[in-house]
């Protein structure tokens, strides 16, 4: 085929964003002009305007969503001498919150077809330790808030979300960040609702976690100069909030134009499965965001996965991986004692799964594009 004239970037961030640059521009001036650059009036309506729409009671704002974990996890109790599930597939922030809350991770295997936790083996993994579940909705996908519940109410625990991926992600009548205890959430600027920069906010519908992560995020003081606690600096920026809260009244349009762009990827893709081309698998129909559309290059495939990736390159498609080596197998963590065969799923997962390009936006030509490109690199009419 012939290469198109312009290249399908893996993520555009530019593209939806012009529409509304006046009112960002207005807005970062807006905190200028006041000078409240942290803490100030605009973080605290973001933060109210953000938990309501994920159906949560607080939002606290942090400074990345490394930080929502490990100090929420904190908020709620979670620290020294306790474990805490979460899937072996996910991106390492997840294990590096769970070590910076003190916390001791414990990972388990994936559903291949969904690439979520898999829940059997979380309860299988449960000891007198366990103190909390991680469950990750990965690439906008939500756990099944219901079996999380219930494995969750029949041992006790916490439930955390990673919902780093899944802003406003519903399923079964709940939206991520609404199930658990508390939820933590990334603002890095590619995802679905993306800053200018880094950034986080811990969700939860616990009062009480909610004042002790304003305190955790503040030096651990409930007010100025007086520490009750071990905390640090970790606040989501007045202007990044500011960008933000412009940014939200268009989140769920975007979200439904990732929806729009999966189902015309699932729709054309479908005569390639029989080619080894399956894409992940979405429970959540209308409610899956599409942080990221990712399919399986699986051996019944004439090409690996890498060679596909490397075909679209010259091809003017860029692709990711998400994510090339699971938290077990990765060399910083070791001393976890995990090792290669741990988790087969979340192993053969890394070794077949590729990131289309995803954005609001994408056009049905770009899709189409994207799936020509395909077919010809594995000789398909």
């Amino acid at each position: 085929m012939t290469t198109t004239l312009t290249p399908i970037p893996f993520v555009d961030l530019k593209l939806k964003q012009q529409a509304i640059q006046s009112q960002i521009e207005q807005a970062i001036q807006a905190v200028v002009d006041k000078g409240d650059f942290i803490l100030g009036q605009v973080l605290g309506e973001f933060e109210t305007a953000f938990a309501a729409a994920s159906g949560a009671q607080y939002g606290i704002g942090v400074a990345c969503g490394t930080d929502a974990i490990a100090l929420g996890l904190q908020a709620c109790g979670v620290g020294q001498g306790d474990e805490v599930i979460l899937p072996a597939n996910t991106f390492i922030a997840t294990a590096i919150g769970v070590l910076h809350s003190g916390a001791t991770p414990v990972l388990v295997d994936c559903d291949p077809q969904t690439a979520l936790i898999d829940l059997d083996a979380a309860q299988k993994a449960i000891t007198p330790k366990t103190k909390a579940i991680i469950p990750v909705h990965l690439y906008g996908q939500m756990v099944s808030p219901r079996a999380l519940m219930e494995l969750a109410n029949t041992h006790n625990l916490v439930i955390f979300e990673d919902a780093a991926q899944a802003h406003l992600a519903q399923r079964s009548g709940y939206r991520a960040g609404s199930v658990g205890m508390a939820a933590a959430f990334s603002f890095y600027p590619s995802k679905n609702l993306g800053a200018f920069g880094d950034g986080g906010m811990v969700m939860t519908r616990s009062e009480n976690v909610a004042q002790k992560m304003k305190s955790l995020r503040n030096y651990g003081a409930p007010k100025k100069y007086v520490h009750m606690e071990l905390g640090t600096n970790s606040r989501l920026d007045t202007i990044q909030a500011a960008i933000l809260n412009v940014k939200l009244p268009h989140l769920e349009d975007w979200n439904n134009d990732r929806n729009f762009a999966a189902q015309q990827y699932d729709t054309w893709l479908l005569p390639l499965r029989e080619h080894g081309i399956i894409p992940i698998e979405n429970q959540c129909e209308q409610g899956h965001v599409y942080h990221l559309y990712v399919l399986r290059v699986t051996e019944e495939c004439v090409v690996d996965r890498d060679t596909l990736q490397a075909k679209l390159s010259e091809l003017g498609v860029q692709t990711g991986i998400h994510y090339p080596i699971p938290c077990h197998l990765q060399p910083a963590y070791k001393h976890l004692g995990y090792s290669e065969g741990d988790f087969p799923m979340a192993e053969m997962l890394s070794r077949q799964i590729l990131s289309l390009p995803m954005y609001p936006g994408l056009s049905n030509d770009q899709v189409n594009y994207v799936v020509a490109a395909i077919k010809s690199v594995l000789g398909i009419n």
